[in-house]
């Protein structure tokens, strides 16, 4: 199965004209980036990046980003594409969108899984800082941060289309069981994957931003260290696991998690080889422990 579809054409000629009529300073050369599940992106010159709903469902994470992106970084020590600019419907766009800055790198998603293991204390870090108890009126999402059953029904209709399905069920059940998270909800990135981390160079040496905070929402910090089995193998997932402020049940929660985010990427991912490939890399990893 394919990306979802986008419900509005977003090309370079609209954002142009939307840049141009309501943040004329900002006015420059538009590059395409990426096409996403939810988002378009442009790079905006050389140092702005503008980022736009390709479907309805992308509306209130846009809206989201806007409202809390400036909250988070300020208890962070990473960067966040904290918004620069806010845009609104106009020439024929019907959504929100943001210009926000742009970062130079490389996405871990380019970095061999085997010489990501670096990174691994520097995301512990993030997320360590990050999962701090939310507000009352921080972001719902009926995808992340819930109780790990309530992925049940998607994961079953996942696995016809998986490689290693019985072996991948058989290691569902055990850990769709498990106790749920009693502490208070936290705040979440909600989709760390290896896609949404940036790094300064090929190296992988330094943790440079975090990317996407579509999925931002809170709950179950398991969500985030889901991160363990879709960012890094065996040895970096050890080193990220002694990093992590995690209790056992957790750490293992999370593992359910991986498998939940990475049947989603295998199974999607047809028109999208780089999506694809984590999504593999996650079961596998998984299966290993």
């Amino acid at each position: 199965m394919n990306t979802p579809a986008a419900e509005f054409d977003v090309h370079v000629d609209l954002v142009d004209r939307l840049v141009r009529t309501q943040h004329p300073d900002l006015a420059g050369p538009l590059t395409l980036v990426a096409n996403g599940w939810d988002n378009v992106i442009f790079r905006l010159g050389t140092d702005l990046s503008v980022r736009l709903p390709r479907r309805q469902l992308g509306v209130n994470l846009i809206v989201n980003e806007q409202r809390w992106l400036p909250v988070l970084a300020g208890h962070v020590d990473v960067a966040l594409p904290v918004p620069v600019r806010l845009g609104v419907p106009g020439e024929g766009y019907p959504w929100p969108w943001t210009i926000a800055p742009w970062f130079e790198g490389t996405t871990v998603a380019e970095v061999p899984p085997s010489e990501r293991a670096s990174l691994a204390p520097q995301l512990a870090a993030f997320m360590n800082q990050l999962h701090r108890p939310a507000p009352a009126d921080a972001p719902p999402n009926a995808v992340r941060g819930v109780p790990l059953p309530s992925r049940d029904p998607a994961l079953r209709q996942r696995l016809p289309h998986m490689k290693w399905r019985e072996e991948l069920l058989a290691l569902w059940e055990t850990l769709v069981d498990l106790p749920a998270w009693q502490g208070p909800p936290v705040w979440l990135h909600g989709d760390p994957h290896p896609g949404n981390l940036l790094v300064g160079d090929e190296r992988a040496e330094k943790l440079a931003a975090v990317l996407d905070f579509g999925d931002l929402t809170s709950g179950d910090p398991a969500t985030d260290l889901a991160a363990g089995w879709l960012v890094f193998d065996e040895k970096g997932r050890e080193i990220f696991r002694a990093h992590v402020d995690a209790d056992e049940v957790t750490w293992q929660r999370a593992r359910g998690w991986a498998l939940a985010m990475g049947s989603a990427l295998a199974t999607f991912s047809a028109d999208n080889p780089a999506m694809a490939a984590i999504g593999d890399h996650v079961l596998e990893q998984v299966l290993i422990g």
